[in-house]
C-alpha cells in the first residue's frame, strides 16, 4: 500500500466530499461521523478549511478517534488540533463497548 505507515490526507477526502456531495445536499443537517486517529499527512490547513465548510452545513459532527481511550492521549497532532474546534463530539471508539459513546452522540 503506497501510504502505509504515512498517515491520511484527510483535508483532501472532506474535500472531494465537501465539493461532490456536501454542497448537494448531503451534509445539509446531517449528523457526520470521522473515525480517524486525526495524523493528516497533507495540509493541515486544508484539513481546517474543509473542517469548516462541513460545519457550517453539518447538524452535528462526531469524530470518533480509537487512540483517544488511552489516559495520556492527547490531541496535539497538527490534524486533531486543526479539526477539534468544528467537532461537537469527540469520542473513542477502540471497542465494540466504546461504540455506546459514539451511538450517544450520534443520537444527541
Amino acid at each position: 500500500a503506497p501510504d502505509w505507515s504515512g498517515g491520511t490526507r484527510i483535508g483532501e477526502a472532506l474535500q472531494r466530499f465537501n465539493d461532490g456531495w456536501a454542497r448537494r445536499g448531503l451534509a445539509r443537517g446531517a449528523v457526520v461521523v470521522i473515525v480517524s486517529d486525526g495524523w493528516e499527512s497533507g495540509s493541515v490547513d486544508l484539513l481546517e478549511r474543509e473542517m469548516s465548510r462541513l460545519a457550517r452545513l453539518a447538524y452535528r459532527i462526531v469524530w470518533v478517534n480509537p487512540r483517544k481511550q488511552s489516559g495520556k492521549f492527547t490531541p496535539s497532532t497538527a490534524g486533531m488540533a486543526a479539526a477539534l474546534p468544528y467537532v461537537d463530539a469527540f469520542v473513542s471508539g477502540h471497542s465494540l463497548g466504546a461504540f455506546d459513546e459514539v451511538l450517544a452522540a450520534i443520537g444527541d
